[in-house]
This record gives C-alpha cells, structure tokens and sequence, in this order.
C-alpha cells in the first residue's frame, strides 16, 4: 500500500521538474504581461487562453460526469496544452511576438489544469502558480461567455488561428 503512496508521489514530482522546465517561464511571464496589461487588452489574454483550454479539452468527457472524472479530465487537458507547448517551441523563433503569445497562453493552461488534478500538491511555488492560471481560466471563460455577442459581432471566431492575436503591441 505505502509502494503506491510513494509511486504516485514520484509521479507527481517528475511531472513538476518537467513543469518547471517546459511550462512555468512561459506561464509566468503570461500572467505577468497580463496583470500588467490595461484593460483594452485584457480580452486578448481571455481569449487566449479559453481558446486553448477549448482546443486541449477531451471530448469523451461530459459535464454531467463525477468528480473523478473531473481530475481526469483536467488531466487530460493538461496534457494536450503540454504537447501544443512542445510543438510549438520547437516552431517559433524567440522574435514572434505572436507566436510566443499563444505558446505562452498554451503553458498557462497546462499549468492551471495541472493544479486542478492536484500535480502540485508537494509544491508550493507551483501550486500559486496554477492557482492564479486557474483564476485567469475562470474569469477568461467568464468574460467569453458575457461577451459571445460582442464578438461574434465584431467577426472573432473562438478556437481559430493565431491570426487574432496580433494587435497586441505591449506583449513582450
């Protein structure tokens, strides 16, 4: 029984070394650009980051599932943000502002989704990083809902290229 404690622990510790590797730069310096975004620009990192988290969530998961469902799905969705995080790196030069944006907002979404299945329990840095990428989560999904109207209106279309990040002068 205590193999199992001890083997879901050196899971969870790998998971935050490759974490601290590939995700928390990139989160870190996406919640920071935001918070220090002004309020016009806000609605770029929301969309950002809902966008992802739409485009990383399984389809085989319901709304109407169990809570043990829940942390398999986050986990799940952690994943596929992680994947689109490596891929993309692997693509962009340090230069695109845009590229580096949605990337950015890619290892935000991980991250959060990661604190949500409980990855950071043993550590406490990670766990406030993936708390303040889960408030973001929740206000951007907040604000896309309030605000479907608005865009389409305005011609925006969730889930589609990174073409609608690029008025966003003050990123990097």
């Amino acid at each position: 029984m205590f193999g199992w404690f001890k083997s879901k622990s050196r899971e969870r510790r790998k998971k935050v070394r490759l974490d601290r590797k590939h995700l928390e730069e990139r989160a870190r310096r996406f919640l920071k650009s935001y918070l220090e975004s002004d309020q016009t620009r806000k609605p770029h990192f929301y969309r950002a980051v809902e966008d992802t988290s739409k485009k990383c969530h399984p389809a085989e998961f319901s709304l109407d599932q169990s809570d043990v469902d829940d942390s398999r799905s986050a986990k799940a969705t952690s994943q596929r943000a992680i994947k689109m995080v490596l891929d993309r790196t692997v693509q962009i030069k340090e230069d695109d502002r845009v590229g580096n944006f949605v990337t950015d907002a890619c290892a935000t979404v991980a991250v959060g989704y990661h604190r949500a299945a409980g990855v950071y329990v043993e550590d406490e840095s990670m766990q406030e990083l993936g708390t303040a990428a889960v408030h973001l989560l929740t206000i951007a999904t907040l604000y896309t809902e309030a605000h479907k109207d608005d865009d389409e209106k305005n011609g925006y279309q969730t889930s589609s290229s990174q073409q609608q990040f690029t008025c966003l002068p003050a990123y990097c």
